[in-house]
């Protein structure tokens, strides 16, 4: 009992130091920054410490969520900025069917290039039509991920990781998919009826490395490219022009 006494007297020992060294901490902290001490009222009394900031300072704080969008407006002043600036109707015929369904894969980009109020702002937007049969061929965005969204149609879609694991899904109009910052992916419509989809990025230019394109279309050595793929320079080539042919396919 009488070690239990003592336990119990060297706990409350601690509470009381610890309470006093706080209170010691504060008053050293509220007479190091001046510039924070309250004003007296008028009966002499200092006023609550814990008052709320001027409506000022709540003001500053909500502009960081709307000025940074206006600070990277490049060459566009403040005064002539309008809705349109921020508005982009490069998809609005594609989606409409309002042009001829493309013979061939295609992709409308939304990207900082052709939208510049996007600049600085990680996000961007690409549109993908599929008519029965092709295919987006393999690649690589470096600088982001892509969450692809079918909208019309069914894909096929794949991708292969570090590991060389290979990922695939069929989807369905209303499927997502996610294909991860620098894989190597593809989609493809296997189907008969034509497909479109929605690809998002985290990045305002999220670039692209083309798999075929990068390989073929570089002018690598035959022989090099023949020795890698272990065939011959005969099929190397008739491959390189096969892809000038279609290098529409590569968008």
């Amino acid at each position: 009992m009488a070690a239990r006494i003592s336990l119990s007297s060297l706990a409350m020992a601690l509470l009381a130091l610890s309470a006093s060294l706080a209170a010691v901490h504060g008053h050293t902290h509220h007479t190091k920054h001046p510039r924070h001490s309250d004003s007296a009222t008028g009966n002499g009394q200092p006023e609550n410490t814990q008052a709320l900031p001027p409506i000022s300072a709540n003001a500053q704080l909500a502009s960081y969520d709307t000025t940074p969008s206006l600070q990277v407006l490049g060459d566009v002043t403040h005064t002539n900025i309008t809705g349109a600036h921020f508005t982009f109707h490069g998809f609005r015929d594609a989606l409409s069917n309002a042009t001829a369904a493309p013979h061939n894969f295609t992709v409308i980009k939304a990207s900082v290039a052709e939208f510049p109020a996007l600049k600085e702002q990680s996000v961007s937007y690409a549109l993908l039509s599929f008519p029965p049969g092709s295919v987006n061929p393999m690649h690589t965005h470096p600088r982001a991920s892509e969450l692809l969204l079918v909208v019309d149609g069914a894909l096929s879609v794949g991708f292969v990781d570090a590991a060389d694991k290979v990922y695939t899904q069929d989807l369905a109009a209303g499927d997502m998919f996610v294909f991860p910052k620098g894989t190597v992916h593809w989609q493809y419509n296997k189907g008969s009826v034509p497909a479109k989809a929605l690809s998002a990025f985290g990045s305002a230019a999220a670039g692209l490395v083309s798999v075929p394109a990068t390989v073929f279309g570089t002018g690598i050595d035959d022989d090099v490219l023949a020795k890698s793929f272990k065939t011959d320079a005969a099929t190397v080539q008739k491959l390189k022009a096969a892809l000038t042919l279609h290098k529409h396919y590569i968008a």
